[in-house]
């Protein structure tokens, strides 16, 4: 596909590719393990609709994604998390059919209680909930992570005391039904930490469905398995997490096991393609000023580090000006906004870097543009490109 300057900037999805390294991830699990999609990384419809044949269901974090992931790819099993539901979501998604119901507090069970209470009248039947539970942690099990949810003061989910406070709410009368426990703690951790992080939150459950006779048949450990920016042809390594939750898996035959992640599934499979608007030096130093910006990709500004990319050299130069270029060494690559944070790479060298020149920026296709803020500055958007072959 080729795009010329008034295309730009775009990005561009390798849905192909996407469907061979979700199979790939689907392979590497055990049988029994449930593998849902968490659509905040990227809810494109194109990409939801690809991942649709490799995963069991979707994790969604609001009502809006509830009614869009419906949309997209109907049939499929939703799992409704996030904090702070509001009581039109809750019956909206139960109007819609959601499976599943991470609750996040003892005020969003009771509010959820009263509109399954409601739906029941309508015809409805039982509504399954899984109490999200913030398990205490010690530095060691967060010491690997980007980003810490949970094992601390947390506004996500219940202390293993408020969980056992909200038990006498679930009732043989009652519309809801517990199910088991929703647990995610902590993003960006290897294989190894994932494993053992997944062991300690169905260990907890077992316990606690021992304790109160519980019966409890499901557990969520979450997702966040790690991404590294800064070498992009790394991954997550799926055969040693697979195995791992293989044993843990033998260890609770009784506990259907189910994972939810989003930014290690699809961000490999998107590209950030724009243009040098401007090259300059200030005080010694190279910045090239690009098409576009952090308003488009916001993850590098977010997490503090630079995107990973490729120049495309574009020779064609009818200027009757020299071109400016940057030659061997370090360049910050920035976008169009009014402030200094606009920042996608810095200090990176390159071989040459001229005006005119095309940027590939790589790992776009997870919490790129569905995180940032478009209309700061009211430039255009971008287009939107889905390779399918």
């Amino acid at each position: 596909m080729a795009l010329t300057g008034g295309d730009l900037p775009a990005y561009v999805y390798d849905l192909a590719a996407l469907r061979t390294y979700a199979q790939a991830v689907r392979a590497a699990l055990p049988p029994g393990l449930e593998l849902y999609y968490a659509a905040k990384a990227n809810p494109a419809p194109p990409v939801l609709q690809a991942l649709a044949p490799h995963v069991t269901g979707y994790e969604v974090a609001s009502g809006g994604e509830v009614e869009h992931v419906r949309a997209a790819v109907p049939g499929m099993p939703l799992a409704f998390g996030g904090p702070g539901k509001t009581e039109g979501e809750l019956r909206r998604a139960l109007t819609l059919g959601v499976e599943r119901f991470h609750v996040e507090s003892e005020q969003e069970l009771r509010l959820l209680a009263e509109a399954a209470e409601n739906a029941r009248a309508s015809g409805a039947g039982e509504v399954a909930v899984l109490l999200r539970v913030n398990l205490p942690l010690d530095g060691r099990a967060l010491g690997g992570a980007a980003l810490a949810m949970g094992g601390r003061p947390s506004p996500f989910g219940l202390d293993p005391e408020a969980v056992e406070r909200c038990l006498p709410l679930f009732t043989r009368e009652g519309p809801l039904r517990l199910r088991g426990i929703h647990a995610h703690l902590a993003s960006g951790l290897d294989a190894p930490a994932q494993v053992a992080m997944a062991a300690r939150i169905a260990d907890w459950t077992r316990k606690l469905s021992e304790r109160h006779g519980l019966g409890l048949t499901e557990v969520n450990v979450g997702g966040g398995m790690g991404v590294d920016y800064a070498h992009p042809d790394r991954r997550f390594d799926w055969a040693a997490y697979g195995a791992g939750m293989a044993d843990l898996a033998l260890r609770h035959p009784d506990l259907t096991l189910r994972i939810e992640p989003g930014r290690a599934l699809t961000v490999h499979c998107g590209w950030y393609v724009t243009a040098v608007l401007d090259l300059k030096h200030s005080g010694g130093e190279a910045f090239a000023v690009l098409r576009g910006g952090t308003h488009h990709l916001r993850t590098p500004a977010t997490k503090q580090h630079d995107q990973p990319f490729q120049v495309l050299p574009v020779d064609t130069w009818t200027r009757p000006w020299a071109r400016p270029a940057a030659r061997e060494e370090p360049v910050t690559l920035v976008g169009q906004l009014c402030t200094p944070k606009d920042v996608l790479a810095r200090r990176v060298p390159v071989g040459a870097l001229r005006v005119g020149d095309r940027v590939a920026f790589a790992m776009a296709g997870a919490y790129a543009w569905n995180i940032s803020h478009h209309d700061f500055l009211m430039h255009p958007q971008p287009g939107f490109h889905y390779l399918d072959e």
